[in-house]
């Protein structure tokens, strides 16, 4: 079954049809929207062509733009084009029976991923303008693009050892910096010592977006996952080993100055909360990228992921461990 978007458009008025040439065969992915809908769309990777027929009843003249660009959701005039591929699929005239037009744009570069978040939105899309003479028919047609990655070439266990002076000092160890979207965060907590009565502890995914240069920079934060890690008081020791299933949440890879405009990051966030309520917390910062189907491991459209070391950041807004 065709997604939504192909047909049918315009009404009794001029009626569209855009299907892609692979559009049996290709896959599809979701795309979750700023109002929590979540849209399905065909998928696309880096360096693959988009080709297919463009079938309309009456026209002028028509172009077949593939725009890619981000919107800040803060103002929507705020649109930043990052590549425009233009096909004019007819010259000026007047159709007196049906036609269809193919159309194709060869080795397409997608160097960015599609992105929905709370303050941006990057996107892929076909555009069919027909132009006529009061006013232009624009029908937009949504792409989601992924971004692949190899395994990377160096990818560090993280282990800190955190604490309050003469009141707490613990360890912790996770068995990689680096996640794919689908893999299991493993490590293990020791405390080595304990004056303090601790409640309870939980391991959180934060997820940070951040949108602006310098001043104007906003920073959304969201707790994408929270994992218990235990609820009473631990003893001098004693060591708890920690797993975070990633595959159950909805993550993108982290994505590092977009086009000059936004960034996605990932952090680790070790909470401890004492008998007073009083918060204690450290956070790590880890990278995201997304594995390549294994039918694609062995295809060109999957690239190395290179990012700067993951650095551990610490929070004012709480007392430091």
């Amino acid at each position: 079954m065709s997604p939504p978007f192909l047909g049918s458009l315009f009404g009794p008025v001029c009626e569209i049809d855009v299907v892609l040439n692979d559009a049996d065969s290709r896959k599809t992915a979701e795309l979750k929207m700023e109002d929590g809908k979540v849209e399905k769309h065909f998928l696309f990777y880096d360096g693959e062509s988009v080709a297919g027929k463009v079938s309309l009843p009456m026209m002028m003249m028509m172009k077949l733009p593939l725009p890619r660009h981000s919107e800040l959701f803060g103002d929507k005039s705020n649109t930043h084009e990052f590549v425009n591929l233009v096909k004019e699929l007819a010259l000026p005239g007047e159709l007196t029976q049906n036609r269809s037009y193919d159309f194709e744009f060869m080795q397409v570069e997608k160097p960015y991923e599609s992105y929905v978040g709370a303050n941006v939105r990057l996107r892929y899309f076909l555009k069919v303008t027909i132009v006529r003479r009061l006013s232009d028919l624009v029908r937009e047609y949504d792409l989601v693009v992924h971004q692949l990655a190899t395994y990377p070439d160096v990818n560090n266990s993280i282990k800190m050892e955190v604490g309050i002076e003469d009141c707490l000092h613990i360890e912790f160890e996770y068995n990689k910096s680096k996640y794919h979207l689908k893999d299991v965060i493993v490590g293990k907590i020791y405390f080595l010592l304990v004056r303090i009565k601790i409640q309870h502890m939980e391991l959180q995914l934060i997820k940070k977006e951040i949108t602006g240069i310098g001043p104007s920079t906003t920073t959304e934060t969201e707790t994408v996952a929270k994992y218990e890690i235990m609820d009473g008081a631990p003893v001098k020791g004693e060591s708890i080993p920690i797993r975070l299933f990633l595959a159950g949440y909805d993550l993108t890879a982290t994505m590092r100055d977009v086009n000059k405009k936004f960034s996605v990051r990932y952090f680790l966030n070790l909470v401890l909360v004492d008998e007073e309520d009083r918060r204690y917390f450290k956070q790590q910062e880890i990278v995201l990228w997304r594995k390549a189907p294994e039918k694609l491991r062995k295809r060109n459209f999957h690239q190395r992921y290179e990012s700067p070391e993951s650095r551990p950041v610490v929070s004012a807004e709480q007392p430091e461990m």
